[in-house]
């Protein structure tokens, strides 16, 4: 029993890593890191000060998708040509690199 749920927790472990690949490869296709990085600022905030804000995840689904403007400086946020689904992935994905 206790290897089944080893196993288990492998498995859902491997699940969110591929999870985690996914939305990356999505931020990357969708330019979001051409302005942003996990740990640095670029153009736009890293994403650990974004994070250090505590946004909640449909705020940041909002911002990802119609862009903000003097949060971060001078330099807008435009918007993005993203889906509701792909703004809420990207949103989810960011929450995890706490």
């Amino acid at each position: 029993m206790i290897r089944h749920l080893g196993y288990a927790a492998l498995a859902l472990g491997l699940g969110l890593s591929a999870q985690a690949q996914a939305s990356e490869a999505l931020a990357k296709e969708k330019n979001c890191m051409t302005c942003h990085s996990v740990e640095r600022k670029i153009v736009g905030p890293s994403y650990r000060d974004i994070l250090a804000k505590k946004p909640t995840e449909a705020a940041m689904a909002q911002k990802i998708k119609q862009g903000s403007k003097g949060e971060w400086g001078a330099v807008p946020m435009p918007p993005n040509n993203v889906t509701e689904a792909e703004a809420a992935t990207l949103a989810k994905w960011i929450l995890t690199l706490k």
